[in-house]
């Protein structure tokens, strides 16, 4: 009787223990489809990439980055910014250093290749602070302008043979203007209908579509599908109702292979998702108790089919926010302030190539180029910072 009693016994604390092992798997898995862990993009910082600029050049603010058909790397930076000291040979003061130009092409291993721009030309008149670089599917270089009065957007070819000025210079601040732009932010041109997005942006509140050939406005809108309207609206409250209106800038207009608009109300802190005709979709804040400059600078896509995931720079908290597409969370981020490699000073701009890596540029006291290669997929805690993505070391 008593060994039964011991073999029940032992047969309840056996099911008892094997019930809570079950149990705790449950939770754990219940944890992980609660949005415990997500599955998102691993990267690592490039510290080879690009390699040193030839000539003793030096770089100015860098407020612009593309990548072109042959996953060239172009970037734009202001040399105005570079000081007299550092532009000592320019002044025939000093060995070191000079202005680099503004318009600058990398290939895939980090050499310079083309380098032009910075003066007017026949024709056109260079912005008084050039600001943001598109490459287009036929290959034309476009830029805007964000310097007071800088009303244009312009088109080159590759070596820097001028094509066409859209809008003018020297010209007032009016969001519902159909004749010229107000400090333009950032283009991108649309293959399928030939048009360009203009992100307008630094005076402007709105984003404006032109046909990319002849530079004739088609439409423009505003916050939520709106008129654009240029009062005042006053400093950004993350506590108070989201306005009706972008702040300036409007910092970037990207579209998806699926044809949404994605716009960077950037010191709203919030992306606005509209349909190509400027019909509001849907919208999400990003680090919505950022002041300032605002939280979100610049949007690339993932390069998979779904274009899964959103890359958002961020330069007030200097990282790159990943966030899931369709709803607009956000998965993880990675980076951090500092200036050495995989570290950000004021991100700026942020483009991918066919393989999936990641180019960014920095502005203020940031000024250069990254690279953050892509090394598949990783498992991690849903929100969670990833701080500065550096190499990992191999181990045997």
């Amino acid at each position: 009787m008593m060994k039964r009693n011991l073999w029940i016994g032992s047969t309840f604390v056996a099911l008892m223990l094997a019930l809570g092992a079950g149990q705790l798997l449950l939770e754990k898995k219940a944890d992980a489809q609660a949005g415990g862990k997500v599955q998102v993009p691993r990267f690592e910082v490039d510290p080879t990439f690009p390699k040193p600029l030839p000539n003793h050049w030096y770089q100015g603010m860098s407020i612009g980055v593309g990548v072109d058909a042959n996953d060239h790397i172009w970037i734009v930076h202001r040399p105005d910014t570079v000081n007299a000291l550092e532009a000592a040979e320019d002044a025939k003061t000093g060995e070191c250093c000079a202005k680099a130009p503004p318009i600058l092409e990398f290939d895939q291993q980090g050499n310079l290749l083309r380098h032009w721009g910075g003066s007017d030309g026949d024709g056109y008149q260079w912005p008084s602070s050039n600001h943001g670089i598109t490459i287009d599917h036929k290959g034309n270089v476009w830029i805007g302008g964000n310097g007071g009065g800088d009303g244009l957007v312009l088109k080159f070819t590759q070596d820097g043979k001028f094509l066409n000025m859209f809008g003018k210079k020297g010209v007032p601040i009016d969001s519902n203007s159909t004749e010229h732009f107000g400090m333009v932010a950032k283009i991108f041109v649309d293959a399928k209908e030939n048009e360009a997005y203009i992100a307008d942006g630094y005076g402007n509140k709105r984003v404006a579509v032109i046909d990319a050939d002849t530079g004739k406005f088609k439409r423009y809108w505003g916050a939520y599908g709106n008129k654009p309207d240029d009062t005042n609206m006053g400093r950004y409250n993350p506590d108070a109702p989201p306005i009706q209106q972008f702040r300036t800038p409007v910092h970037c207009a990207e579209m998806s292979k699926d044809r949404l608009v994605y716009v960077c109300d950037r010191v709203n802190d919030r992306i606005q998702v509209f349909t190509p005709e400027g019909k509001f979709v849907k919208e999400a804040w990003v680090s919505k108790r950022t002041l300032g400059d605002g939280s979100t600078w610049d949007i690339a896509f993932s390069n998979d089919p779904q274009q899964k995931y959103i890359y958002l720079v961020d330069g007030h908290d200097e990282k790159i926010w990943i966030l899931d597409r369709q709803s607009l969370e956000i998965l993880t981020s990675f980076g951090d302030g500092g200036k050495m490699p995989g570290q950000f000073y004021a991100v700026h701009s942020i483009a991918t190539d066919s393989k999936g890596n990641i180019y960014t540029t920095e502005t203020y006291d940031g000024r250069r180029l990254q690279r953050f290669l892509l090394k598949g997929m990783q498992t991690v805690t849903k929100g969670e910072d990833q701080g500065t993505v550096w190499p990992r070391s191999s181990t045997r």
